[in-house]
């Protein structure tokens, strides 16, 4: 009798604890989810791209008197912060670390457009953090909506898109009205 006790005990451990090892195996598969190196460029240059464009844009709070350029750069600092936090969850949930400043090329372009006064740092501004960084934003995340392998990653780039398009659209028609003398 106290055989079968000891045995019936020694079945129950153990099927106790290979359900908690599947478990725990489970967890830690959607924890550190395997990312591609490709995936991985795409959040870490999203997340540069992002910083930019903020950056950029308070820059542009503080230094521009054009309403246009204002309203542009408002709406550039929300959705873009939005979009980062978007960033930052997919990041962390696969374990990638993320710069939390633009790229080194990105910093040099802030440096010589905070250099800029009036006139001048507008159509900086329009061409540069407007046009330019968003034809490149929209280029990034076209390629990882076509392929990226996780879905979540996939996922965003694809409905982030709509989003950046219309951001290029209306810098393209602020880029047209600050530079229409060149």
């Amino acid at each position: 009798m106290i055989k079968k006790e000891i045995a019936m005990y020694s079945i129950k451990r153990l099927v106790l604890g290979s359900a908690v090892l599947g478990l725990l195996c489970m967890s830690l598969n959607v924890n550190a989810r395997d990312v591609t190196s490709s995936d991985k460029r795409f959040l870490k240059n999203a997340a540069e791209s992002g910083n930019y464009e903020v950056e950029g844009s308070q820059l542009a709070l503080k230094k521009s008197k054009d309403a246009d350029i204002l309203k542009f750069a408002k709406m550039m600092t929300e959705d873009h912060t939005q979009a980062a936090a978007k960033v930052k969850d997919l990041a962390a949930k696969r374990n990638v670390e993320l710069s939390k400043e633009p790229s080194l090329i990105q910093q040099a372009k802030l440096k010589y457009l905070e250099t800029k006064e009036g006139t001048k740092f507008d159509k900086s501004y329009a061409a540069g953090v407007g046009v330019a960084a968003h034809e490149q934003t929209i280029k990034l995340f076209e390629d990882a909506a076509e392929d990226a392998t996780d879905p979540e990653i996939k996922k965003f780039a694809a409905d982030t898109l709509p989003v950046l398009k219309k951001h290029l659209e209306e810098a393209k028609r602020i880029d047209a009205k600050v530079n229409k003398d060149d």
